[in-house]
C-alpha cells in the first residue's frame, strides 16, 4: 500500500481527515501487479503500465481522487509511433526496471513473435543479469513489464528461452483468462480507473477516497490465486488463510461491532465518512515478520498483529495460538486503528492509546491478570506511579525490561477500566468533561502532553483521581 501523509482540514466547518500521498507512490502501487520471489534469490516483477508516471517536477502530494482525475493513459498506437508517449513510457520502463534502460537499443528481440501479442520487447541494460521485457497482449489498450532478476551463475540466453516458453507463451493468458488481473479494462481502450469513478461520480468526495482505498488494497492482492478479499462497508479484510473461513466470519460480525464501542467510549472529532479499516491476514508467519520489518517494526517480531499507520492497514498472521487469542489482538489493533482515524493522525498519549486497546481486547475483565489480583500495599505504589505514566511519550512507556512494560500496559488498563466503569460514578461527577477537555485541546494544539495537563487541569483533580482510582481498585 502507499505510504499516506494525514491532513486536518475543514470544509463547511466540518473537520476531517484527508490522506495524500506522493505520486510516485500512488503510480507504483497501481503499476506493479505483483512480485515473486524463488529461494535461489531471482525476483519476478509484472506489471501494467496503463498510467503515465508522474512528471520528475510533479512528485507532490495528492488525494486518490485528484490523482485519478488528473492521470493520463498511454496511446498505445503514440507509443508504437514514437514521440512524447514513447518518452513518458521509457521513463515508466526505467522506474521498474531493475537495470538500466537504453533508450535506444532494445537488446535481443524474441526469435519470433509470440501467438497472443502485437508487440514484445527486450531491454537487458549493460550486463545480464536481468531480463526486461515490455509486451503488449492483443486486444488489450495497455502494454505490460515483466522483469526477472536472475540468480548468480544463470545462463542469460537459456534464461529468456525458459522465459518465452512458461511466460509469454502461456503463463500470462492464463493469468489474464482467469480474470486474476487486477486492472484488466472491461473494453478496449477503456481509461483506468473510469467505470469507478462513474459509478460514484454523486458520492461525496471522502465517501470515493474510501472506495478508492478499498480498490487499492484489492489490488495490492489481486495478482495471488491464495489470497482472499472480504468487504463491508467500513472494512476490507484481505487474507491467504488456508482454512480460515470460520475466522474472516467471526472477525467481520467483530469488527463493526467493536467500532460502536470504540465510538461511544471514545467519540471522534471529525467527520469519519472517509474512513475504511484495512487488515492484511497472513498465513506464514515469515511473511508476517518481513512485512513487519519492512514497516519498520524491528523489535516487535514477537507479535501477533500491528497496526501500521503509514500503510492505513492492520498486518496480522493466524498463529498456532488459535483464532480466539487473534480476535482480541485484533481489537487491540484495531482501537489503535480508530484512534488514529478519529484524531485525524494525531498522536494520543499512550497512556490512552494503549489503556483502552488493552481494555477493549475484553472489556468484561477485571482481572489484572489471571490468577493475580494486587495486594493493597502494590495498589498503592502503583497509584504514585500514575502522574509519571500520564506524562509519558512513547519512547519512555515501551523502555524497560518485559516486565516493566507489562506492568504500564497494565497500569494504563487500570486507569481506562477506572474511566469507563467507576469514574462517572464518583460524587459530584468531578471528571464529567475529562475526555471532552483531553480531546478538544489535543485538536487544538495537537499537543498529547498540553491534552493531558488539560484533562486533568490541575494538582487538585489529578491528585482526586488518583485518589478515586486507588478507592476503586481497593473496593473492588
Amino acid at each position: 500500500m502507499p505510504r499516506a501523509e494525514a491532513y486536518l482540514v475543514s470544509v463547511d466547518g466540518r473537520r476531517r481527515l484527508e490522506d495524500r500521498f506522493m505520486r510516485a507512490d500512488l503510480w507504483t502501487s497501481r503499476t506493479v501487479t505483483g512480485r515473486w520471489f524463488d529461494d535461489d534469490g531471482r525476483v519476478f516483477t509484472l506489471s501494467r503500465l496503463e498510467i503515465q508516471p508522474p512528471a520528475v517536477d510533479n512528485w507532490g502530494t495528492v488525494t486518490r481522487i485528484a490523482y485519478e482525475s488528473e492521470a493520463v493513459a498511454f496511446d498505445r498506437r503514440k507509443v508504437l509511433s514514437g514521440g512524447v508517449h514513447a518518452v513518458a513510457f521509457h521513463d515508466a520502463l526505467s522506474r521498474l526496471s531493475p537495470v538500466a534502460v537504453p533508450e535506444r537499443k532494445r537488446g535481443v528481440p524474441p526469435r519470433q513473435l509470440p501467438r497472443g501479442y502485437d508487440d514484445v520487447d527486450y531491454w537487458q541494460g549493460t550486463n545480464e543479469t536481468a531480463i526486461v521485457c515490455a509486451f503488449l497482449p492483443e486486444k488489450t489498450s495497455s502494454w505490460h513489464l515483466a522483469t526477472w532478476e536472475l540468480a548468480p551463475g544463470d545462463d542469460f540466453d537459456e534464461c529468456v528461452k525458459v522465459f518465452e516458453r512458461e511466460f509469454l507463451s502461456d503463463e500470462y493468458h492464463r493469468f489474464v483468462e482467469s480474470g486474476r488481473d487486477p486492472d484488466r479494462p472491461q473494453k478496449q481502450n477503456a481509461k483506468p480507473w473510469t467505470d469507478s469513478r462513474r459509478k460514484s461520480s454523486n458520492a461525496s468526495p471522502q465517501v470515493r477516497e474510501r472506495e478508492a482505498l478499498r480498490r487499492d488494497a484489492r489490488h495490492s492482492v489481486a495478482a495471488y490465486e491464495k489470497w482472499h478479499v472480504t468487504d463491508a462497508e467500513e472494512f476490507t479484510i484481505i487474507d491467504d488463510l488456508p482454512s480460515g473461513r470460520e475466522f474472516i466470519a467471526t472477525l467481520t460480525n467483530d469488527l463493526p461491532v467493536m467500532r460502536r464501542k470504540y465510538a461511544s467510549a471514545v467519540p471522534t472529532h471529525i467527520d469519519g465518512s472517509n474512513v475504511l479499516c484495512v487488515a492484511r491476514i497472513f498465513a506464514d508467519r515469515d511473511e508476517y515478520v518481513d512485512a513487519l520489518m519492512l514497516s519498520g517494526r524491528t523489535n516487535m517480531t514477537w507479535s501477533a498483529a500491528y497496526w501500521c499507520p503509514g500503510r492505513r492497514e492492520i498486518v496480522a498472521h493466524l498463529s498456532d495460538w488459535g483464532g480466539q487469542r487473534l480476535l482480541r489482538t485484533f481489537r487491540h489493533e484495531a482501537f489503535h486503528q480508530y484512534l488514529s482515524y478519529a484524531t485525524a493522525m494525531i498522536s494520543a498519549s499512550p497512556w490512552l492509546n494503549e489503556g483502552y486497546a488493552q481494555f477493549f481486547e475484553d472489556e468484561t475483565s477485571l482481572d489484572w491478570e489471571l490468577g493475580y489480583r494486587p495486594k493493597p500495599d502494590d495498589l498503592e505504589r502503583f497509584s504514585g506511579m500514575l502522574p509519571g505514566l500520564f506524562a509519558m511519550d512513547y519512547e519512555a512507556f515501551y523502555a524497560g525490561s518485559n516486565e516493566e512494560r507489562h506492568l504500564k500496559y497494565r497500569l494504563a488498563w487500570s486507569v481506562v477500566v477506572f474511566m469507563e466503569k467507576e469514574m462517572r460514578n464518583v460524587r459530584h461527577d468531578p471528571f464529567r468533561d475529562l475526555k471532552k477537555d483531553y480531546f478538544d485541546e489535543l485538536f487544538r494544539s495537537q499537543d498529547m502532553f498540553r491534552a493531558t495537563n488539560a484533562a486533568f487541569r490541575d494538582k487538585d483533580r489529578l491528585g482526586l483521581f488518583v485518589d478515586e482510582w486507588l478507592r476503586f481498585w481497593k473496593e473492588l
